[in-house]
């Protein structure tokens, strides 16, 4: 038992490289992951979604009492800003499968692993929590009718088939966890099982990754620099806005790394089966959305190191400042 808990914090601590993993294995040998499709992948949607839903609690829930301002500004940035950079993005002439994935990468709310690079950096986590939990909740209703607003000219979208692939994958799977969670919470067998999940749920976005690849891995060789350039531009503007919006909001230095990372994190993860569903007749779609799983994980990561070593710069000139006034006084 022991042994699983402590493979799946090994998992959650290099997520990056397992999903890496995962898609170089489906690139190389399709066959592995072309199990990962339709139902399959619906399930597997939700089964990340259900481990997000067993790591909240009340009280994570309760910031929305207590901050409502901050959820709100962090709300209307995620839905506004990366919609509308892949907006931007698009209607630069972009070809229409790779279109629709960066909308809908940028429609999806943010992803469960930006709460980790919070922690990593000395975010406001209970911040990054609620916001991920906010987000995921409105989801169903905001990502449809985002991509019937900026998708709608350029394809055809579904957003009722949208809304209830979203409520199937998101919303039940989020409210059971969550709802375990608060009823078995002081139960040690579940509480060890509940500590496998996000090792789980890594395994669970690796094989949605792996399947993408092993179906459309062809298609990297025909437009994967474009799909990379518009993943890494999208993205990268993402943290960069929300890190703005922070300053702006006058928000303290954690709450500004917060925002940044939940508005750049996507869950692509999500976009990647909602493309595979809804626009199969545009596989780069997918394809794009599998990228930014990847992508997002690596960048946020760095990202994360960014801040961390912002902060040992920082106190490394404050201690040479003290040293130097130690030494003046001294002398």
């Amino acid at each position: 038992m022991m042994l699983l808990t402590k493979f799946s914090q090994f998992l959650s601590k290099y997520t990056t490289p397992v999903v890496l993993i995962f898609a170089v294995v489906a690139f190389i040998y399709a066959p592995s992951f072309a199990w990962v499709k339709g139902d399959t992948q619906t399930i597997i949607l939700g089964i990340i979604m259900f481990a997000m839903g067993l790591t909240l609690s009340p009280q994570d829930f309760a910031i929305l009492a207590k901050r409502p301002g901050d959820i709100l500004i962090g709300t209307l940035a995620q839905f506004t800003i990366m919609p509308l950079i892949a907006f931007t993005l698009v209607h630069l002439g972009l070809p229409k499968g790779i279109a629709i994935g960066l909308l809908l990468v940028g429609t999806c709310p943010g992803g469960v692993s930006s709460n980790i690079m919070s922690f990593l950096c000395k975010g406001d986590v209970a911040f990054s929590v609620g916001m991920t939990a906010v987000n995921t909740l409105l989801a169903p209703v905001l990502t449809p009718v985002l991509m019937k607003i900026l998708a709608g000219e350029i394809v055809e979208v579904n957003a009722w088939g949208l809304f209830k692939t979203i409520l199937c994958v998101t919303i039940f799977p989020v409210v059971g966890g969550f709802v375990l969670n608060y009823l078995l919470n002081k139960k040690q067998g579940f509480l060890m099982v509940r500590s496998w999940m996000p090792g789980i749920a890594v395994l669970g976005l690796g094989a949605i990754v792996g399947g993408v690849i092993s179906l459309l891995g062809s298609k990297f060789f025909s437009s994967g620099i474009m799909i990379f350039l518009c993943v890494f531009l999208h993205n990268s503007l993402g943290y960069a806005t929300g890190y703005i919006i922070g300053k702006i909001a006058h928000m303290s230095k954690a709450k500004n790394r917060t925002i940044s990372i939940e508005v750049g994190m996507q869950n692509a993860g999500l976009a990647t089966g909602l493309a595979t569903q809804h626009f199969p007749a545009y596989p780069e779609a997918a394809v794009a959305a599998a990228i930014s799983c990847v992508w997002h994980s690596i960048s946020g990561t760095i990202l994360a190191g960014i801040f961390i070593l912002m902060d040992q710069h920082a106190e490394r000139k404050m201690q040479k400042d003290k040293d130097r006034v130690l030494n003046a006084a001294q002398s």
